[in-house]
């Protein structure tokens, strides 16, 4: 079996799929920055990927590099450290990718890189990224799906790029306890916009699948990749509104519902007052609470991806529904004591 190197491999969506990858028998290497890694059986590297020629050294003798770490962060302030990470990181395993040969890259990217602030619906893989600036994540991640894209084919590397959105599960250290933070300070009865948006999102468990599958289509041994130099939206395929979503984990973890609705166009402004005030501040990155610029338009425009080109040429098959990833995702967090 393969030597896969796994980047962000102690993070909510590495080891998910580090753990995949050694289920089914393959060696793997953990790149990250964590003071350790609880993924056993793994071997872990703490290394920085913007530290070039320690990204390098890591990645002798592995055969396949799965690139999933990244910087989320959705204000306007520390865009010199995001691009450093998201861009800067991206072009550090490419470097060692053609320094050692390895013959395969692939890229976990974002539907966000053809997000313009306008509504998307059932967009697939032919929308241009997007060409006007939204936030340092979005920007700094389009470039790096075009770098790592543009690479393929050349010194014998093959590269693949999926686009999950909005991901959650058990384990999420983001999107669900953002929630969370939020309702308990009881910020939850109120919706932001007056309107219905259809959003999607992907269940960890589903992505996994993903992953194996574009990972195992780069492996072709000479013949003709069908996903080499592919980008891939990954959903489940089930759009529905955000609010809805949190309602629903609202319901399930017994929290209030929400009951009223406020102008979208108010929240906005109040976000770009934050993110300027934040601007101001110290260097450190504090965790996100959804009321930025960026987060505020998601929310109340469409975006929403056809799944069809990964279903057609990776066999893509989401397995587990919104409704059963809620109630498996609250049942852990019951389990552990954050609900």
């Amino acid at each position: 079996m393969p030597t896969t190197l796994v980047t962000g491999g102690c993070g909510f969506v590495g080891q998910a799929i580090a753990r995949a990858l050694l289920d089914r028998g393959e060696d793997v290497v953990i790149l990250d920055r964590a003071p350790s890694c609880p993924v056993e059986g793994a071997r872990y590297l703490r290394v920085d990927i913007t530290a070039r020629d320690a990204v390098i050294e890591a990645c002798a003798g592995v055969d396949a590099i799965i690139h999933n770490a990244s910087l989320v962060h959705t204000k306007q302030n520390h865009g010199a450290l995001v691009w450093a990470v998201n861009f800067e990181g991206t072009r550090h395993m490419l470097d060692a990718a053609r320094a050692h040969g390895i013959s395969r890259l692939l890229y976990i990217s974002s539907g966000s890189v053809v997000y313009e602030g306008e509504d998307i619906e059932d967009g697939d893989e032919r929308l241009p990224y997007c060409s006007r600036p939204q936030a340092p994540y979005a920007d700094s991640k389009i470039a790096a799906e075009k770098l790592v894209l543009d690479q393929n084919g050349v010194d014998g590397l093959s590269t693949c790029a999926l686009r999950p959105h909005v991901i959650f599960g058990p384990g999420d250290g983001r999107f669900m306890p953002a929630v969370l933070a939020q309702a308990r300070a009881g910020r939850l009865k109120v919706q932001v916009g007056r309107g219905t948006w259809l959003s999607d999102y992907t269940y960890i468990d589903n992505l996994v699948d993903a992953v194996v599958l574009a990972h195992d289509a780069l492996a072709h041994d000479g013949q003709a990749s069908v996903a080499a130099g592919q980008a891939y939206f990954i959903t489940n395929g089930e759009p529905i509104p955000f609010w809805d979503f949190v309602s629903a984990v609202l319901a399930e973890l017994g929290y209030p519902p929400i009951r009223y609705k406020v102008p979208a166009k108010l929240v906005y402004a109040i976000a770009a007052i934050k993110e300027t005030v934040e601007r101001f501040k110290g260097d450190v990155i504090t965790p996100e609470d959804g009321l930025t610029r960026f987060a505020i338009r998601y929310m109340c425009t469409h975006h929403y991806f056809s799944i069809a080109k990964a279903r057609r040429e990776l066999g893509y098959d989401p397995a587990v529904s919104i409704r059963e990833g809620i109630a498996r995702t609250c049942a852990h967090l019951r389990a552990t004591g954050v609900a």
